[in-house]
């Protein structure tokens, strides 16, 4: 038998072989090292996005409610469908199926899924549970569902310029839902997972954070004078085929806002095409207020002691030239006393009041009404108004600022500048969320002065005077009309106007204000004692019902004859 002969290779060559070998294991050595330490942190993050997830947990928002607890905006759980678009795995037939479901085109789930890079993505934000179920009975690994919650809001368009709405990932875009934003909205809390690549948890790897649930939110509205505000506001800007419209009521006691309407409006459960309807005129909006500051202008009169409610005041021949300008009356009054001026709204009356004070007193009435300082209600996007200081003050610019022109505020300054009616002259700051206790107010005029202009104001909205419609059966009403013309890019425009009211009941005690502009009526009546004075009586009288506040008037029903029920126009 032949001897196989051993190959012995030499001793250089296995010493190389050796050195060799062992370079190796050193190479793999140090590069793990070099892994475990300097890439530690990423290589475990690569092996923790193969099967763990996080999870987020979200919180609940705040509800919103109004003053009664009726819920103005209650937020309920919804399903949102999401895929892992590299672990998706889907025969044509589950395809349509899905696509079906979602109503969406199957080329848009593929279009969705097309990034493989991608760990996340949507296919169809707040479905219902019971849809949300449907899908995921389908069984396609690498779909999922996330609980979320959807806003709704039961008042819809009748609240919501104050409430606003929420955006798809539940952060507000308009009204308190912006505003209160971080005491709504709460905190989310997290888990992490390890899930299959059907979707199955299979164990927790870190302990639950448990989300922080938003606050609630309680403003200061009365839902139910809040839709007869919307109702007769939304009633009158048709019937005088307005552009738009905007009504306030408020406590006179306690300042809190009753109701705040808008029209045009808008649904916040759908919120689509907001172009101008998503604005709440009452707060942003500023114009010109016109004979409804007038009051003021006589309270200002009356405080420094210069003129009482009986002081004579010539008017005639109806027209009053100051500088080179000339300031009329619709309709000549003659001698009239301080009380027929507010009566009568008469510009000349009105015009000589002011221009018997120093500019800096009227001004100084003005600003500390609030005219040309925001309110700070809290509400986003609050206009100040506009009141020059008394220093560029010419004659005639006085003289108009004493029946509302040359000055621009807030439908919500101009109500609030009338609590000092309903308060022996006292300011009450105002609020759109509910108080536990009344604020304090500031002095501005005397209790005898307002008292003395208050009955001025209830012989306007009597027969003879400029508001007969603003009436209520039962109850002493005290207010004012205001007729501006409208402000435009080339000075007031003829035929375009500011038609508003401002009144209060009962006068006796008033215990509601109401502030009513409508803008730009055209169907041939544009007096604010026509066009906004009925928008008042016709909230104001199952207002006061609803609240169970005693009438005031000795004859429940007053009948106008028809020969007083023409209305007193008034122009400013």
């Amino acid at each position: 038998m032949a001897q196989h002969e051993v190959v012995r290779l030499p001793a250089w060559r296995r010493r190389v072989l050796l050195v060799v070998v062992l370079m190796g294991f050193a190479v793999l050595l140090g590069r793990s090292v070099y892994l475990q330490s300097t890439h530690k942190v990423f290589l475990q993050k690569e092996g923790d996005a193969r099967y763990s997830r996080p999870l987020v947990l979200p919180a609940h928002r705040g509800m919103i409610t109004d003053r009664q607890g009726s819920p103005l905006a209650i937020s309920t759980p919804v399903e949102s469908i999401w895929a892992n678009p590299s672990d998706v795995q889907m025969t044509p037939k589950q395809l349509q199926q899905l696509a079906g479901l979602l109503d969406l085109k199957s080329a848009d789930i593929q279009k969705k899924l097309s990034n493989q890079q991608r760990e996340f993505a949507y296919l169809k934000r707040r479905v219902s549970p019971a849809l949300a179920n449907q899908v995921m009975g389908l069984g396609i690994p690498g779909i999922f569902m996330q609980r979320e919650y959807r806003r709704y809001y039961p008042a819809a368009e009748v609240a919501a310029h104050l409430v606003g709405f929420t955006g798809v990932d539940g952060d507000g875009k308009e009204g308190f839902e912006l505003a209160q934003q971080d005491w709504l909205s709460g905190k989310a809390g997290s888990r992490r997972v390890i899930k299959d690549r059907q979707g199955r948890i299979v164990d927790d790897l870190e302990a639950v954070k448990v989300p922080q649930d938003g606050r609630d939110l309680v403003l200061s509205i009365d839902s139910k004078i809040q839709y007869l505000a919307y109702r007769e506001l939304l009633a009158a800007v048709k019937t005088h085929k307005a552009k738009a419209g905007a009504a306030v009521v408020l406590d006179a006691k306690t300042g809190e806002v009753l109701a705040m309407v808008n029209v045009p409006t808008y649904n916040p459960n759908n919120p689509v095409k907001l172009e101008g309807r998503a604005r709440n005129r009452a707060v942003v909006d500023i114009f010109e207020p016109g004979s409804t500051l007038k009051p003021f202008t006589a309270a200002a009169a009356l405080d420094l002691g210069t003129y009482r409610a009986d002081t004579q005041i010539e008017t005639a021949p109806g027209f009053f030239k100051v500088g080179r300008a000339t300031i009329r009356d619709v309709h000549p009054q003659g001698l009239i006393s301080v009380a027929e001026v507010i009566q009568k709204s008469s510009n000349v009356g009105a015009a000589k009041m002011g221009l018997s004070m120093q500019p800096q007193h009227l001004w100084g009435v003005f600003n500390q009404l609030g005219l040309g300082r925001p309110t700070n209600i809290g509400f986003p996007g609050e206009a100040s108004g506009k009141l020059r200081a008394y220093k560029s003050w010419r004659p005639i610019e006085q003289a108009t600022m004493s029946y509302g022109y040359g000055i621009s505020l807030t439908l919500l300054q101009l109500a609030r500048a009338y609590t000092v009616f309903a308060n022996q002259g006292e300011l009450l700051p105002v609020s759109l969320v509910k108080l536990k206790q009344p604020a304090l107010g500031q002095q501005i005029f005397t209790a005898r002065t307002t008292s003395s202009v208050l009955s001025m104001m209830e012989m306007a909205v009597q027969a003879g005077g400029t508001a007969p419609k603003a009436q209520i059966a039962g109850y002493r009403v005290a207010g004012k009309t205001g007729t501006a013309h409208k402000l435009g890019a080339e000075g007031y425009e003829g035929k375009r106007y500011v038609s508003s009211f401002v009144g209060m009941a009962p006068a006796s005690n008033p215990r509601l204000i109401m502030a009513v502009m409508i803008d730009d009526p055209s169907n041939g009546q544009h007096y604010g004692g026509a066009v906004a004075a009925p928008v008042f009586s016709g909230v104001m009288a199952p207002a006061l019902r609803l609240l169970g506040i005693p009438q005031d008037a000795p004859n429940n029903n007053i009948v106008i004859p028809p020969e007083q029920a023409v209305e007193v126009k008034e122009m400013v």
